[in-house]
């Protein structure tokens, strides 16, 4: 049995049109940027990444405008990601809505608006992983016929195996890397490790 996917779902397109416009004003990415990792980790030449040219100050003039369409309270600040300079910014949806659908469906809106190819979805426990990458699956087809076949790859994180981190950054297609948290957070995190020494969490 071939599942379908009704693309017009408004209330979906809605919370999509919002995730996008927070960015609003960002230039669109079109080129790779050099990257060299020291001893620790071999050297890996070019890689496509992402990059934020708003401000802080332009992101939150965009959440406040797409909250006050929505009748929303407006937030009196950026708010951040403990202990990182990365904005948390959250969009939520009642259970039973698509949430999957839109956040994966933003991954190819932001890709075709503002150029982004790096994702990192993080899922608390290894049973939503695993439903994620299933989702992934079965919307391949669907999403390769609304962006006009554009290449794209997900992975799985496997610690063992750095080669996935390596395609990850030099890939110039969109990557997208399924983590769960506690693997996320392990000292001997391979991601943590070339974080500290060559800042690779900017990519994502």
């Amino acid at each position: 049995m071939k599942i379908q996917f009704d693309n017009n779902q408004q209330y979906q397109l809605d919370a999509i049109k919002s995730l996008v416009d927070v960015f609003k004003g960002q230039t669109y990415l079109s080129n790779d940027f050099a990257l060299s990792f020291d001893e620790t980790f071999e050297h890996i030449g070019q890689v496509a990444k992402n990059e934020l040219y708003l401000s802080d100050e332009q992101l939150l003039a965009n959440i406040q405008d797409i909250q006050a369409k929505n009748q929303l309270e407006l937030s009196g600040k950026l708010e951040f990601i403990e202990n990182t300079n990365y904005p948390n910014i959250s969009i939520e949806m009642e259970t039973g809505t698509g949430k999957t659908y839109v956040y994966l469906r933003s991954i190819f809106e932001l890709n075709k608006v503002y150029g982004y190819k790096k994702f990192v979805i993080v899922v608390p426990s290894v049973a939503i992983r695993e439903g994620v990458i299933k989702n992934l699956q079965i919307t391949t087809e669907h999403f390769k016929s609304l962006y006009s076949n554009i290449p794209y790859s997900f992975e799985v994180y496997d610690s063992s195996r750095t080669n996935i981190l390596t395609n990850f950054a030099r890939n110039d297609a969109i990557q997208i890397l399924v983590i769960n948290i506690d693997s996320f957070n392990k000292d001997e995190n391979k991601v943590n490790k070339i974080s500290e020494s060559v800042h690779l969490d900017s990519y994502f």
